[in-house]
């Protein structure tokens, strides 16, 4: 956990990446469990807690980010922003206790600007997957 904390300014309850499995400049594979303690699973479907859309495409994007920083592709006073989320499909629940395996292509970096696909996989079944752009600030600049 030390290192993805060296690598991307979330924290706790907001951080989800455990692990970067492997990281180049075309892509970036992850792990993340999302346990039973997740501030989300007390309101969302109490009953039958299910992970949020939205909370998968926040993990994808911060794997994405990790592995980029990972490979020094990012500036280290970097910070990412979400700036659109395209093409996202939701064809499997994530359940509590299950590892989540995220595979993220790189399809263009710059300075300013990030632009990733990912796929959110439990075991090898597809759970989730979209599209997204992020814009690179400098914390000097913010």
């Amino acid at each position: 956990m030390k290192e993805i904390e060296e690598l991307l300014p979330h924290r706790k309850p907001f951080l989800f990446v455990d692990e970067i499995v492997t990281a180049d400049k075309d892509r970036v594979v992850a792990k993340h469990t999302f346990t039973d303690e997740e501030f989300f699973f007390k309101g969302h479907f109490p009953k039958y807690p299910v992970t949020p859309g939205v909370i998968l495409i926040e993990t994808m994007a911060q794997a994405g980010g990790a592995g980029l920083r990972k490979i020094d592709a990012l500036p280290g006073d970097a910070l990412f922003f979400l700036a659109t989320v395209d093409k996202a499909k939701f064809r499997r629940q994530i359940r509590p206790n299950e590892e989540v395996r995220l595979e993220i292509n790189n399809l263009h970096i710059s300075p300013k600007m990030i632009k990733q696909a990912g796929k959110a996989f439990i075991g090898y079944e597809l759970a989730a997957e979209a599209e997204w752009m992020c814009l690179v600030e400098s914390k000097e600049r913010i």
